[in-house]
Parts: C-alpha cells; sequence; structure tokens
C-alpha cells in the first residue's frame, strides 16, 4: 500500500480528516504567543505580591487573545493567557477595594483627629 507525499493521505489513499497539514498549524507549525508567559507571571505576581502589576496582565491579556484569535492555528498557548488574563481581572478588583478601603481609612481618621482637636 502506498501513500502520498508528504504524509496527507491515511490507509487506502483517504485523507487524515481533522488535521491540518503539517507545517500548518497542528502541533508542528504552532508557537507559543511570545507574551503568554509574561501574561501568566504579570496575574499571579499582581495576585499574590504587587496587586499594582494586576491591570497591566489585564490589559496585555486582553490584547494577547485578540491575536491568538485572530490567528488560532498559529498560537498554541491560549489557556496561559487566558489564566493570567483571568488572575489579572481579580487582583484588579482586588486593588480596587483595597483603594476604596483606604480612602474610606483616610476619611475616618481626618474626621476623628477633626474632632479630637477641637475640644
Amino acid at each position: 500500500m502506498s501513500y502520498p507525499p508528504g504524509g496527507y493521505g491515511g490507509p487506502g489513499g483517504y485523507p487524515n480528516q481533522g488535521y491540518p497539514p503539517p507545517g500548518y498549524g497542528g502541533y508542528g507549525g504552532q508557537v507559543e504567543h511570545p507574551q503568554g508567559t509574561t501574561v501568566l507571571i504579570l496575574g499571579i505576581c499582581g495576585l499574590v505580591l504587587c496587586q499594582i502589576l494586576a491591570p497591566f496582565a489585564w490589559s496585555m491579556g486582553n490584547k494577547a487573545l485578540e491575536e491568538i484569535d485572530r490567528d488560532p492555528l498559529r498560537y498554541s498557548n491560549r489557556s496561559n493567557v487566558n489564566t493570567g488574563r483571568i488572575l489579572g481581572i481579580v487582583g484588579s478588583v482586588l486593588l480596587g477595594i483595597y483603594v476604596l478601603l483606604f480612602g474610606a481609612y483616610l476619611v475616618i481618621l481626618v474626621a476623628v483627629l477633626g474632632t479630637s482637636s477641637s475640644t
């Protein structure tokens, strides 16, 4: 039994169904998005260490996901980018809560200090 050159045919000369040709997409042609690991690391650090990094992970993750969605056969690490983006969203929400709590703390501190110095 002979197969067509390039590995496009299966047994009996039928084409391989469901797989892109070699060199175009698939495992052989896909590369990781260049910012995929960066988005993931920024998302983790933005959640755990320094929340100021979280909005950057969110923004970079949105841009990287747009590029991946434009050419899905080219990039292979969509899940890493999406995870980093979600961590960036959670970290940004926490940053907003911390800023609001700090603002409320300052308002209460000013109110308490203002009333205690006038007596």
